[in-house]
């Protein structure tokens, strides 16, 4: 009489199936594992700050993510098509930077130069990729690194008068609608994320994006000009971004060179933690939104705790290739 004898990958088949079930389950179900991970954070800095959870804390809190939410929502749209965005941050540095410098022709004139920065930046990244197909990564560093230098050696051409933000951007950045629990950025955020939400779940360009990202040789084959998707779905990511730029100096009420920085790998992050396929096909801004609050509630908690930039950004890389192993486990076929 045989005994029926296991190799050590058999007896290893049944934990990784596991592993894998647990990983997809995480992956259908981004919202739910989002919310538990944000309160799990709430409370963690309750604890190590008591009477954190106060409305003057979280007014805060939305301050600092609106930026932050439309620098990952043109992060979102990008990624939705397989690509990535790394000029994000230095198209909004470049636009922040410029509209302050130009504040003195006039708070309309200032905004408006500051969303032609993110037009322009936008059409010379979608061409790239679009039209030449440029590798996305390589084209939009290459692009980033241009625009950082640029705006550095020609830093005192676009400052006409003494550099400052206009009233109505600090005010619109930082003021509040309802105490001090509602700020007035959300006048701009809300509109524009259900204008995303909305046009990702029912327009007809929200479901090539879908497309683009699943397949492009079959959308090309399909008739759709793909070069024309990517193209428009870059320029929207540079304004919205050049957006997120204004925002951001509002809150910070002062321009400098490296103003957005910070925010390049959060906006990745955000992005990713929401439940977006670094491949292209999945996700949605729904998730995003929540990323964003996650990474500015983590932030300020790691502030709490005395943590420096470096510690952060450690931190979020250590997400971003986390979230990334587990989106690959989960889509492993065995």
């Amino acid at each position: 009489m045989s005994t029926a004898t296991t190799t050590p990958d058999e007896q290893l088949e049944p934990r990784r199936n596991r592993v894998q079930a647990g990983a997809e389950w995480v992956i259908d179900r981004p919202l739910i594992m989002l919310s538990v991970i944000l309160v799990l954070l709430l409370i963690a800095s309750e604890i190590v700050s008591p009477g954190y959870l106060s409305d003057n804390r979280m007014g805060t809190i939305l301050q600092f993510a609106a930026p932050l939410a439309f620098l990952s929502a043109g992060q979102t749209l990008v990624m939705l098509t397989a690509g990535i965005d790394l000029s994000v941050a230095a198209t909004a540095t470049a636009a922040a930077y410029i509209m302050a410098g130009q504040a003195s022709r006039g708070t309309t004139t200032a905004v408006a130069i500051a969303i032609l920065v993110g037009l322009v930046v936008g059409l010379v990244n979608g061409i790239g990729v679009g039209v030449f197909r440029v590798n996305p990564l390589i084209m939009t560093l290459g692009m980033a690194s241009i625009v950082s230098g640029y705006l550095t050696v020609s830093a005192q051409s676009f400052v006409t008068g003494v550099p400052l933000v206009p009233d109505f951007v600090r005010e619109l950045a930082v003021g509040n609608l309802i105490g001090v629990a509602i700020p007035k950025s959300l006048l701009v955020w809300v509109p524009v994320a259900a204008l995303i939400l909305l046009g990702l779940r029912y327009s007809g360009f929200g479901r090539m994006l879908y497309a683009v990202g699943d397949n492009p040789i079959a959308c090309r084959l399909a008739g759709v000009r793909v070069w024309q998707v990517l193209l428009v779905t870059y320029v929207l990511c540079s304004i919205l971004s050049a957006i997120g730029g204004v925002l951001y100096v509002g809150v910070i009420n002062a321009a400098d060179l490296q103003l957005v920085s910070p925010y390049l790998l959060p906006s990745v992050a955000a992005v990713v933690i929401g439940g977006t396929s670094i491949f292209g096909g999945i996700g949605g801004y729904s998730g995003t939104i929540l990323g964003v609050i996650i990474l500015v509630v983590l932030d300020s908690l790691l502030t709490l705790l005395d943590a420096s930039q470096a510690y952060k950004q450690i931190i979020y890389g250590l997400i971003i290739l986390g979230l990334a192993w587990l989106y690959a486990t989960s889509t492993k076929r065995v």
